[in-house]
């Protein structure tokens, strides 16, 4: 008998992790490959945890109407899914597949935003504090997602310039936007503070940060270079389990959701969210062009940005944010919420 014959049979990767190297390899976001992975596991969970090769184009149908009719998601959802699934069978599985279009339609369409007046924003942010006060200010006045502030890099914000540069936003793509004047000064002072615990890390033998794509491996000593150090870091440091390099991840937005949740009990209603749609109706207001607020939101379409309302072009202009638009230019913010020694405190 020859050796081979006794060796073990190659085991084959697991489904979700097959679909998990298939998202990487193509670049998604991670919480893309996350959201992916999660409909793939309802789905074959809702079949009996029959594998998907024994499954077909009538099976994705009827668990995309379970969702619509059963579990009365929205059309933006069962949308998701069907692209999950879609994903599975044609690049995962290779076994393109023919969806039925009897599909049952979800009835909850696309809702219209909840946008606060200029008082209400001011009151909300006039709740919160430290750090958790300075994203929501960008997420208002610079009308970026949750997820696109807590990410940005010292190298990605320009005072001088008064700009923000936002790398792979949704869609993968970058664009700029601008940097609220209002806040430049505390966000100058925030930026000072980061650099001295930057410092303080080099110090202890830290200082790592995770780096985008192939990077790590171009440029070695980057992932302990300031420009690529997070602009909200988070409190604790932690250890890579693959270099062994002491890391610090940046803030969690779970941080900022529960501060603006404490602060919306107070003042009113709103999400971290609700700050974006914010943004881009009090510059519609304002008379800015539709398609400048589409290209600073980031939209891909200018008719999702055209969900807030209908103006006439105007062009020409460069793009002054809402937030200095407050009385006094900073709306009463500058100063206000920053506890004593807060920037050399840890947090």
């Amino acid at each position: 008998m020859d050796a081979h014959d006794d060796a073990a049979p190659e085991r084959r990767p697991k489904l979700l992790a097959t679909v998990r190297q298939a998202m990487r390899a193509r670049h998604y976001s991670p919480r893309t490959e996350e959201a992916c992975v999660a409909w793939v596991r309802r789905f074959v969970i809702h079949h009996g945890l029959r594998h998907p090769t024994e499954l077909d184009g009538r099976h994705v149908a009827e668990f995309l109407t379970h969702l619509a009719t059963r579990r009365r998601v929205s059309a933006s959802t069962q949308n998701q899914a069907a692209s999950a699934l879609l994903f599975l069978y044609r690049e995962v599985l290779a076994r393109p597949i023919d969806v039925p279009h009897s599909i049952a339609r979800s009835p909850l369409g696309a809702r219209r935003p909840v946008v606060l007046s200029r008082d209400e924003v001011a009151s909300v942010l006039r709740q919160l504090s430290g750090h958790t006060r300075l994203v929501a200010s960008l997420l208002y006045g610079a009308g970026l997602r949750l997820m696109e502030g807590l990410q940005l890099r010292v190298k990605d914000v320009d005072l001088h310039r008064g700009e923000i540069i936002v790398r792979r936003g949704k869609g993968a793509n970058d664009r700029v936007t601008v940097l609220p004047a209002a806040i430049a000064n505390e966000l100058a002072r925030h930026l000072r503070w980061v650099r001295h615990r930057h410092e303080l890390d080099l110090h202890r033998g830290a200082g790592w940060v995770d780096l985008p794509g192939s990077l790590a491996r171009k440029l070695p000593s980057a992932g302990r270079e300031l420009a690529w150090q997070w602009v909200f870091p988070a409190a604790r440091t932690y250890v890579d389990r693959e270099t062994g390099e002491r890391r610090r991840h940046h803030l969690h937005e779970s941080t900022v959701q529960r501060a603006v949740q404490t602060a919306v009990r107070r003042s009113g209603r709103a999400t971290c969210h609700t700050l974006r749609h914010a943004f881009a109706t009090h510059l519609l207001e304002d008379g800015y062009d539709i398609r400048t607020i589409q290209e600073l939101l980031g939209h891909k379409s200018v008719r999702t940005t055209m969900i807030y309302t209908h103006v006439l072009n105007r062009s020409g202009l460069g793009v002054r944010s809402p937030l200095d638009r407050f009385p006094g230019g900073d709306g009463g913010l500058e100063g206000r919420g920053r506890r004593r020694g807060e920037g050399d405190r840890e947090l």
